[in-house]
């Protein structure tokens, strides 16, 4: 039995530049040239009636949502203690990318069995990666609303054991936009199980998860990173169509690295875990504060996974 993984987890004065304001700028200044006519004409063709460009007052509304969602953006940053205001995704692409097995993770008859795709790294080229957070022992409402104040998306990945006793936290996270998905009901080591027991892992986070939350997850995450064949076979029976696992792990003091350089790349996928002081030097929303300074200082945004999927 060939097992794929590694156990890579471990268990245990702010400058605010006005980003985005540019794109206000230009859009006010379009907005104040049409002004002077109250709307532009644009000479058509023999035959065909006039084209006319939307009202200045329509382009001067965009502009004032604009300038108020950065300057709210501006007033959540400073109020969570973050050195730069953190940058906006560009929209999802409407093509999504091909999403393959990353070389030396597949398992037997991988692509023959169309078995989900384990992959670190979304392929694209713009400056985004995607936060993942696992288990579910944490259950700090500061997060929430960090996260939520800040516009962070993330996707989780819970096990049952850990989250049964607060659903209800959960429930919050999913209402705000949060992605729940699969890391199984015990997380077990799953290649040391046979394929039953391994299915059970599975198929009843599922059931977990839609009874809870209303929909079976497209998502699963294998305990440790460690999985093999069956533990794919099992997925896939299971319901799941893809199984990230991730780049580099963020904690509250430091950041581990998968790749040889130490660094972090267009659609890396990162990892984190719901703890608290109890297992860290910290806070959930001290590793938001350090996961955002780090990838805002290097021209990053955080970009939701499952939008690239």
């Amino acid at each position: 039995m060939r097992v794929v993984g590694q156990n890579y987890k471990n268990r245990s004065a702010r400058r605010f530049p006005p980003r985005g304001a540019v794109a206000v700028l230009a859009v006010a200044a379009l907005a104040a040239g049409c002004a002077q006519g109250g709307s532009t004409e644009v000479r058509p063709a023999h035959g065909q009636q006039p084209l006319r460009a939307a009202p200045a007052r329509a382009l001067q509304g965009y502009a004032e949502k604009l300038r108020a969602a950065h300057t709210a953006r501006v007033a959540a940053a400073r109020r969570w203690g973050l050195a730069r205001v953190p940058l906006t995704a560009p929209a999802p692409p409407a093509e999504k990318p091909v999403i393959r097995t990353r070389k030396g993770f597949e398992v037997h008859d991988h692509d023959e069995l169309r078995l989900p795709p384990v992959f670190t790294t979304v392929p694209t080229r713009q400056k985004i990666v995607f936060l993942t957070i696992d288990d579910g022992a944490e259950k700090d409402p500061a997060f929430l609303r960090m996260t939520s104040d800040l516009k962070i998306p993330y996707t989780a990945f819970l096990s049952d054991f850990l989250i049964r006793k607060d659903y209800g936290y959960f429930r919050r996270m999913r209402e705000s936009g949060v992605n729940l998905n699969n890391h199984t009901l015990h997380h077990p080591y799953l290649p040391a199980l046979s394929y039953a027991r391994q299915k059970r892992e599975i198929c009843g986070m599922q059931d977990v998860i839609e009874k809870q939350y209303g929909r079976r997850p497209a998502l699963f995450r294998p305990p440790y990173g460690n999985y093999d064949a069956d533990t794919l076979r099992a997925a896939k029976s299971c319901g799941i169509r893809y199984a990230p696992l991730w780049a580099e792990e963020v904690f509250v003091d430091h950041w581990e690295y998968r790749e040889w350089d130490r660094d972090i790349h267009p659609g890396d996928i990162v990892l984190s875990h719901f703890r608290g002081r109890r297992d860290w030097k910290g806070t959930m929303p001290d590793m938001i504060r350090r996961f955002l300074d780090k990838i805002t200082a290097r021209g990053y945004a955080v970009a939701r996974l499952e939008d690239y999927l």
